[in-house]
């Protein structure tokens, strides 16, 4: 199958540091069905930078690219999420491939056709935030220190709740079977922090929102 047919669709803000989007046009599968979107398929990205460093990520199964406000199940959309470190032209290639558990080998599997082999390019600017925001500091690193280095520089201190565990047991995720609401930071929460559905979410942000704040 010609590459070009299946054009990705690149998104997101498209700045060092930030979270840069591809999203590809493949079979349609069900999260239940078989072959199965998270087993039987693996999608690798390498993405090449202006410096030629280079960087493998693994893709998803994204069902119909809307999932958290449509809780479909089904879809054909399969996506990647990157992080680039320089600003410039980087450059992309997919591969796509199928075969029986083939999620959980990192070589192997066959051809599954669609975008497998599929090429593009995006440019990506300076980033633009400072202060709190880690999309001004940049990857967080083991330096050999004590602290972890953000790549600006700076240090990471851990700080927080450090519990619970079962922190993201959240009764606004689909297919969560919980009771846990954080009902009391739902006032923590304010415009324009992320929500979905409407109002689902509002709960856990605002716990992030209080624990930044204290």
């Amino acid at each position: 199958l010609a590459s070009h047919a299946f054009a990705a669709t690149v998104g997101g803000e498209l700045k060092v540091w930030h979270k840069v989007t591809v999203t590809f046009d493949g079979p349609t599968r069900s999260e239940t069905g078989t072959p199965n979107p998270f087993r039987d398929y693996r999608l690798d990205v390498t993405f090449t930078g202006p410096s030629s460093q280079t960087y493998q990520v693994p893709g998803y199964f994204a069902a119909d690219g809307n999932a958290a406000e449509t809780s479909a199940t089904s879809g054909n959309k399969w996506r990647v999420n990157f992080c680039p470190d320089e600003a410039g032209l980087w450059q992309y290639s997919a591969s796509f491939v199928t075969g029986t558990d083939i999620a959980a080998e990192l070589t192997g599997g066959t051809s599954a056709g669609y975008f497998h082999g599929e090429t593009g390019q995006f440019t990506v600017a300076p980033s633009d935030k400072t202060g709190a925001d880690l999309r001004g500091k940049g990857k967080l690193e083991y330096v050999g220190e004590h602290y972890l280095q953000f790549r600006n520089g700076e240090y990471f201190l851990k700080a927080g709740a450090n519990s619970p565990e079962v922190f993201l047991e959240y009764q606004d995720f689909d297919g969560t079977s919980s009771t846990r609401t954080y009902s009391n930071h739902v006032a923590d929460w304010v415009d324009g922090d992320p929500v979905w559905k409407g109002t689902k979410g509002k709960g856990i942000i605002g716990v992030v929102n209080y624990l930044a704040s204290v």
